[in-house]
């Protein structure tokens, strides 16, 4: 699962996109459409579904058509109307947060190019000034989890391996007994990620990977047509799961049982 880390201009280029007919210049903000949902959302942008209640004051998953949500963290008010910029700043990015336009911030402080260095004070003309730097911001929309990759991996594995020799119950979610979906939401929500508890709608809300990595989905056709048995990728063609007939086990993608119903691999990470 490897996630690499973006350039400033070309996180520019990712909100220009994603924003666009969604978002206007002064904020960045999603519409919600028929048949959207928070994970879709949260996933589609980059942050955690966590994040987008937070920053929401959702207390639950239920969301409207047409309901306005807000992508980036809150403001912090103050009584400046000026802006340090700090390293990895850019003019677009202070603009943004300053809830201006790049003339208006181009204006305000008689600039004649988009060029801004660390150091430089810029009039920004309100009272609010944002809670973190617009490299930070962009990064917060940008990130997978609190954590790096590499360590939300590492513990989701060490997690789920706590669990080996568990039993099968339908319907399971908790170490007295799991079901396959009930075992990966249980192992997920410990490292803080969330995901949906059907194995349909994982499939459905998480996003194709050509080959697995640690810690991705592998999904199979068992019982019945469509994706109906999931297991946490462990490299090496090993994954582990909740078996209907083993527990939780490791077994090898590479069995002849396995191979053959093998659909493909998806990360919610």
């Amino acid at each position: 699962m490897k996630k690499k880390l973006i350039t400033f201009a070309a996180a520019a280029g990712f909100l220009l996109t994603t924003f666009n007919g969604n978002a206007s210049a002064h904020d960045l903000t999603y519409n919600v459409k028929s048949g959207d949902t928070l994970w879709k959302i949260a996933t589609a942008n980059g942050i955690s579904l966590s994040e987008l209640k937070d920053w929401n004051n959702l207390s639950t998953d239920s969301i409207l058509v047409n309901q306005s949500l807000s992508l980036l963290p809150p403001h912090t008010h103050t009584n400046t109307s000026t802006y340090t910029v700090k390293s990895g700043d850019t003019l677009t990015g202070i603009a943004r947060l300053s809830e201006l336009t790049e003339e208006e911030l181009k204006t305000l402080n008689k600039l004649r190019s988009n060029l801004v260095y660390s150091g430089q004070v810029l009039k920004i003309g309100t009272s609010s000034t944002p809670s973190v730097s617009p490299l930070a911001a962009i990064s917060a929309i940008n990130k997978v989890d609190v954590e790096t990759s590499s360590s939300k991996v590492d513990s989701l594995v060490a997690e789920s391996k706590k669990y080996i020799g568990i039993p099968y119950v339908w319907g399971g979610t908790s170490p007295s007994g799991f079901d396959c979906s009930g075992f990966l939401n249980f192992v997920f929500v410990k490292v803080g990620v969330s995901i949906p508890r059907t194995v349909a709608t994982i499939w459905k809300e998480t996003t194709t990977v050509a080959n697995p990595n640690v810690g991705d989905i592998v999904f199979f056709e068992t019982y019945t047509s469509g994706p109906s048995h999931a297991g946490i990728y462990l490299g090496n063609n090993k994954f582990i799961h909740a078996g209907s007939s083993t527990g939780v086990t490791i077994s090898d993608l590479n069995s002849s049982y396995w191979k053959k119903r093998y659909l493909g691999a998806r990360t919610p990470l």
